[in-house]
């Protein structure tokens, strides 16, 4: 999907960003969302999954220990994110797949630990990535992705991703146990609930911002329905090739993309112009 542009003006062609005190470039901290940017997201949410079930049952962690070792192995990548000048594709991808796994142990302990039913989990959830948007916009005046380019707006960046992580969770485990489809009709109709935001999107003009955030949520029952069909059991309705074997496949495929987009820089973002200081332009939401 194609979303909305950078609310900075780019510099004209040949011709470099002006440098002083009121006009310097500012690198956006995420990348460019093409195909390689969904790709690795649903990878990065099926290794989320499968990688919990991993750490939880075969590491003998518990859930409250890998949620533990996981969350501090998060804090450690996100500051060396937010330490870093401009998006670094390692950094962001590896804070991406910490991410996953942490907002999936978030629903994860409400539900089997804390015995929170998924109607609650979900309605929570929901509640605090609304929260999290209308203070992110009402504080920057923007939701584009295409200008997490302050530490202010990285900071609502990733607890939005968080809060999609531990939303979509919930949401793919409430779809799965009222509708009991199955790991591979689940994933049929997660993709086709994406598809459908898509169709939305291109031809009805469903606002670019939402667009992208609804997808993203959706990507995360998407990815683990394909972990689980590919991990679980064959007499659980799964390949059963192992959360190893289906958590080294998906990460190997991972480093090679990410590697790949490290070399080519194909979705990095040209830095914008940072403006002299004053009030923040009237602008509709989703620009």
């Amino acid at each position: 999907m194609t979303y909305e542009l950078s609310d900075t003006p780019k510099a004209e062609p040949g011709r470099s960003p002006v440098s002083g005190p009121s006009h310097r470039p500012r690198w956006n901290k995420v990348p460019e969302v093409t195909a390689y940017f969904w790709i690795i997201k649903i990878l990065c949410t099926t290794v989320g999954e499968t990688a919990a079930d991993l750490l939880n049952e075969k590491a003998g962690l518990g859930l409250t220990g890998v949620s533990v070792l996981t969350s501090a192995l998060l804090a450690a990548v996100l500051l060396v994110q937010f330490r870093t000048a401009r998006y670094r594709a390692g950094v962001y991808w590896l804070a991406v797949a910490l991410i996953s796994v942490v907002g999936t142990l978030i629903s994860d302990n409400l539900t089997d630990s804390m015995g929170v039913p998924l109607e609650t989990s979900t309605t929570v959830f929901a509640l605090l990535l609304a929260v999290v948007f209308a203070v992110w916009y009402r504080r920057e005046r923007t939701l584009s992705i295409h200008s997490i380019d302050t530490p202010s707006r990285e900071s609502f960046y990733w607890l939005a991703v968080l809060f999609t992580f531990a939303l979509g969770t919930a949401v793919g485990d409430l779809v799965s146990e009222r509708m009991n489809l199955g790991y591979w009709l689940a994933a049929v109709l997660f993709a086709l609930a994406i598809g459908a935001v898509a169709v939305a999107h291109f031809t009805l003009g469903l606002n670019a911002v939402w667009s992208f955030w609804i997808a993203y949520i959706l990507t995360r029952p998407l990815g683990a329905s394909i972990g689980d069909y590919l991990s679980q059991p064959t007499a659980d309705g799964g390949v059963g090739l192992g959360t190893v074997v289906t958590s080294v496949l998906f990460l190997a495929v991972i480093l090679g993309l990410v590697v790949h987009l490290a070399m080519t820089r194909k979705d990095v973002t040209e830095p914008g112009i940072r403006r002299a200081a004053g009030p923040a332009p009237s602008r509709s939401m989703g620009e």
